[in-house]
Order: C-alpha cells, then sequence, then structure tokens
C-alpha cells in the first residue's frame, strides 16, 4: 500500500445536498493537525480494511472494521487517525443536510 498516495473518491450520486460517495483508502491518515468540520452530517459505513477515526470530544481512537457505520453529526471534528496499510480500505460516505 501507499500512504503517500491520494485516497481515490468516487461520488457515486448527487441529490441535491445529499451526496454519496467510495473513498479507497491505501494507508492514508488526516495530516498532523488537520480536523474535518463540515456543515453536513456524514454518515460512515466501512465496506473493507480497518480504519481508525479520532472525534473531538471522544478520547482514544475508534477502530472500525467492515460492517462498522457511524454518523457524525454536522460541526463535530474529526479525523482519520489510520487506515489499513496492508489492504485497501473502502468506506461508503452519506453526505447529508445539517
Amino acid at each position: 500500500m501507499n500512504p503517500d498516495a491520494d485516497e481515490l473518491c468516487d461520488e457515486i450520486l448527487r441529490r441535491g445536498e445529499l451526496r454519496i460517495e467510495r473513498i479507497v483508502s491505501t494507508g492514508q491518515a488526516s495530516p498532523d493537525g488537520f480536523w474535518y468540520d463540515q456543515e453536513a452530517h456524514e454518515w460512515v459505513l466501512l465496506l473493507r480494511g480497518r480504519a481508525g477515526l479520532e472525534i473531538e470530544g471522544r478520547e482514544g481512537i475508534l477502530e472500525l472494521r467492515p460492517g462498522d457505520h457511524l454518523d457524525i453529526p454536522a460541526r463535530v471534528r474529526h479525523r482519520v487517525a489510520w487506515t489499513a496499510a496492508d489492504e485497501p480500505t473502502v468506506w461508503l460516505a452519506v453526505h447529508y443536510p445539517g
């Protein structure tokens, strides 16, 4: 896997403010000090691989495995601490109005 390569992000569907994406990570993580702070809610489902998320106000790293999902409310800061280095990590992300 190549953590220096860009993640692959394919928009599957967009209807107004609803957006569904398929994301493939190959060892990437959020840059040091970077936090997502989105105006929309985001529901994520991990389809393959493994990932660790940090969520502001929550202690520790939340580890996700295939089948795990999480709803992240709008304006809740979060970051990808790590994704699996030995296999692709495939996410389904649904962004919806906040």
